[in-house]
């Protein structure tokens, strides 16, 4: 081995080793608690200024301050975080769309907080905990990642790990303190955080947003290791730390030489992106909730309040003047969130990306073009490019798209952002007329006022609902006949163009391009912001810009990151203020029915084209396995129209996912799924309902954001049905056109929420109806109720399939009725 090699292998595993620090305790705190603590690198930089400040301001001595930081500071703080933030959200079922929210909350306040007691600025005098080699770190990381193994695999406290990470809830029931289990891993997970700071402090710029960036670069390890394998982590991390000190080596000419001296020095970044966006994705679950994104229903009194506030800049001059006009420039990037997270619910933490790009663009297109062509081109240039977000969030959620984003954002950031071949004598001026910053906030405004009412229109009609629907039930709106997949990607277009208009108003105000201003950090400084006030509500952006420009604008930095992590948390911690905020003026929810005067459904069915001669719906030879494990042994099955079919059998038979095949939500190995003899096995879920197969779900799928008439509505124009009576005669039929049909969903009895579902799916005008366990949750009136409806369903030509474990509902509906077992039909018996 040369000499290069080996002084490049060496501080290839000091870098490796820190980020292998990193890897370890985002694991360990993963699989003690289901959270993904993008907060660890604000802990790494708080310890690290902790350790500096007792060191080099107050003079102690290093072993004792090291001691002090690493084995009281950090842990103290991880236990910390777990009492008052990530424990009340685990009682309240740890949504991962909270936890999320709360740890970008930690995050902002952390670095926030580490800003006005420390100062915004780079300090260059972090003590060295060891030397520059890298034995004495992979010792540490070696020792730890044994401890680990051990603790994990050998002991009690391992196993009740295993249990906590498996099922919380019922290790709570089996007796194991989850809280306990929680809190040593938020400590250990705290604790390789602080040694990751103070061990890379001394090499890196210690500030409150390069380490706690240069951290979030470094999750690629755990998200490699699947958030599971310490093992993996630590190998991956060592692996990628040496394999970036070699490609240093690398020096080729011509005009990829920048390009690729960027990567070899970024090579995290490149393994972040590469995990965040081709591996499986982690902690997958669920998008924003709506609770998360609730808009508080302003009254027209807040927006002329708003009004006038905006306009009081106007009379401002000098510095206060050019200040202001970075909010509505900063209002319109953050419009972007309202539409990809507040309406679509998608977790967009990459929108620095598109509104650095705009900048860019527009600086260099303005060489050639006037300023404001040049902002026009540049928006229609970035547009397209919100498909880096848009095209993962198709098949991601939850963690994994908010990874994914971030990847893009810090991707650009490095590759784009901070290299001189992009940004090298970059300058931005102002369109002819609007040099003063009267003139230039005056069109400022008026842009502002035109995306406000862009982003009003898509949230409102077809449009909206659809969005919403997507938010509050992604498979209930595939169901429904949303095309989810080109819905998402018209909101991150639609959000990367917002973004990029926003972000060439605000650096051409500023007549400069500035890298900081575009970084990750502040990307989830404004994720959080927007959230805390309202991400589905209109006025939330511009009131977040103003929040974010003034606090800094006329104090110490920081007062504005403190201030939104500190609310982003409070809202974590009472996670219902939002929804009752936002239900305040709803009309109130009337009390349920006497039961013997309840859902007294009308005979009368949606007029329409008579279904008799309706599709037959049948799978042939359908095929499923997980693994060794076979689902579906070769089924085949008929719903001829005109009759009611029931599928009944013991738990684990293959019901659920037949069914699944059936509406499109499962695809089969083999074997294949016609309607009316045209094979439609590949077809998705909302094509299918297009094709007049609609479908209920055993878990009510509504959208509770919206009234009782929208989510009928919703089926029918989802299901292109033009007769404009539809909607009317699905809520006469399911009971529902009283006053209830302007009520709310959230919060109504189950029995309600049952008729809101079947009344969205027949609105479409379905031949073909699936229903998934129907009479879940109902009371013996609700459920003749449905007998009655779905008889009358059948009679009238639809074509019906229950599954159902209420044999008495089946023997009161069914005309057949299959026996699965084991993953085949074993029986068939005619009952009528």
């Amino acid at each position: 081995m040369t000499g290069l090699t080996y002084d490049l292998t060496l501080a290839g595993l000091t870098v490796g080793s820190a980020a292998a620090l990193t890897g370890m305790g985002l694991v360990v705190t993963y699989r003690a608690t289901g959270v993904l603590n993008l907060a660890h690198g604000a802990i790494a930089m708080v310890c690290a200024y902790v350790l500096r400040q007792l060191v080099v301001e107050w003079h102690w001595p290093l072993a004792a301050a090291a001691a002090l930081t690493l084995l009281v500071v950090a842990p103290g703080l991880g236990v910390l975080l777990d009492v008052l933030v990530f424990r009340p959200l685990s009682l309240q079922g740890n949504d991962p769309a909270r936890t999320l929210v709360a740890s970008i909350g930690v995050f902002v306040l952390l670095v926030g907080g580490a800003a006005l007691i420390w100062g915004p600025g780079a300090r260059a005098d972090a003590p060295a905990l060891v030397t520059g080699e890298p034995w004495g770190q992979l010792a540490v990381v070696a020792a730890l990642a044994a401890l680990v193994g051990a603790v994990t695999r050998w002991t009690r406290f391992g196993g009740e790990v295993r249990a906590v990470v498996d099922n919380r809830e019922l290790a709570a029931l089996g007796g194991i303190d989850t809280d306990r289990v929680a809190s040593v891993g938020w400590a250990f997970g705290a604790f390789t955080a602080g040694l990751t700071g103070v061990l890379l402090a001394p090499y890196v710029r210690l500030d409150p947003y390069g380490l706690p960036l240069l951290v979030v670069e470094v999750i690629a390890v755990a998200v490699i290791a699947r958030m599971r394998s310490v093992v993996i982590a630590v190998c991956a991390a060592l692996l990628i730390g040496v394999a970036q000190a070699q490609l240093t080596r690398l020096h080729p000419s011509g005009r990829a030489e920048p390009l690729v001296q960027a990567v070899g020095a970024n090579l995290f970044v490149v393994a972040l992106l590469v995990a965040a966006l081709v591996l499986p994705g982690v902690g997958t679950r669920d998008a924003l909730s709506r609770t998360t994104v609730a808009a508080v229903r302003m009254p027209p009194a807040a927006w002329l309040v708003a009004g006038v506030l905006f306009l009081l800049p106007l009379g401002f001059a000098g510095s206060d003047l050019h200040t202001s006009v970075q909010v509505p420039a900063l209002a319109i990037v953050l419009l972007s969130l309202v539409v990809v997270s507040g309406r679509g619910g998608q977790i967009s933490l990459g929108q620095t990306a598109y509104a650095g790009l705009g900048a860019l663009f527009t600086g260099w297109l303005s060489r050639s073009v006037p300023e404001l062509v040049a902002l026009l081109l540049a928006v229609l240039l970035v547009a397209p490019l919100g498909l880096l977000t848009g095209r993962p969030a198709i098949r991601r959620h939850g963690l994994a798209l908010a990874l994914a984003t971030l990847a893009v954002a810090v991707a650009t950031s490095r590759f784009v952002f901070a290299q001189p071949y992009a940004t090298s004598g970059l300058t931005l001026t102002r369109p002819a007329g609007l040099g003063d910053d009267r003139a230039y906030y005056t069109v400022e405004l008026a842009l502002l006022a035109c995306a406000l009412l862009a982003v009003a229109a898509l949230r409102r009609g077809r449009t909206g609902r659809a969005l919403a629907a997507m938010r509050d039930h992604e498979e209930g709106a595939r169901a429904a006949g949303v095309p989810v997949p080109a819905l998402k990607l018209l909101a991150f277009v639609t959000g990367a163009a917002l973004a990029a208009l926003g972000g060439g108003l605000l650096s051409m105000g500023l007549r400069t391009f500035d890298p900081g201003a575009y970084d990750p950090v502040r990307g989830l400084l404004w994720f959080a912001a927007v959230v805390v006030l309202g991400a589905d509500n209109l006025l939330g952006a511009p009131a977040a810009a103003a929040l974010l420009v003034g606090l800094d604008a006329g104090t110490r930095g920081g007062v504005a990151a403190a201030a939104v992590g500190l609310l982003a948390l409070l809202i974590g911690r009472f996670p219902r203020a939002h929804e009752l905020l936002s239900r305040r003026r709803s009309p109130p929810k009337a009390p349920p029915a006497p039961a013997q005067k309840a859902h007294t459904l009308p005979h009368a069915l949606p007029a329409g084209p008579a279904p008799a001669a309706a599709p037959e719906l049948a799978a042939h030879g359908v095929r499923l396995s997980y693994g060794s494990y076979t689902v579906l042994a070769g089924v085949d099955l008929t719903v001829p129209p005109g009759r009611v079919t029931a599928l009944i059998g013991g738990n684990g038979a293959g019901k659920t996912t037949l069914f699944h095949c059936l509406c499109g939500t499962l695809r089969p190995d083999a074997g294949r799924v016609a309607y009316g003899g045209a094979d439609i096995t590949r077809r998705p879920a909302h094509a299918r309902t297009r094709l007049g197969i609609a479908r209920t779900f055993q878990r009510i799928a509504v959208f509770p954001s919206l009234t009782v008439e929208e989510n009928v509505r919703i089926g029918a124009e989802q299901g292109r049905v033009r007769d404009p009576a539809a909607v009317e005669q699905a809520l006469r039929l399911m009971g529902l056109a009283g006053r209830v049909r302007r009520l709310p969903a959230a919060g109504l009895p189950t029995g309600t929420l049952r008729r809101v579902e079947l009344g969205r799916a027949l609105a479409g005008r379905p031949h073909t109806l699936l229903l998934d366990e129907p009479a879940a949750g109902l009371d013996t009136v609700e459920a003749g109720e449905l007998a009655r409806v779905l008889r009358a369903l059948a009679a009238d030509g639809m074509a019906v399939l229950v599954v159902e474990h209420d044999l008495d509902l089946v023997a009161d509906i069914a005309d057949t009725v299959h026996v699965m077992r084991a993953g085949l039909l074993v029986d068939q018996a005619p009952v009528r």
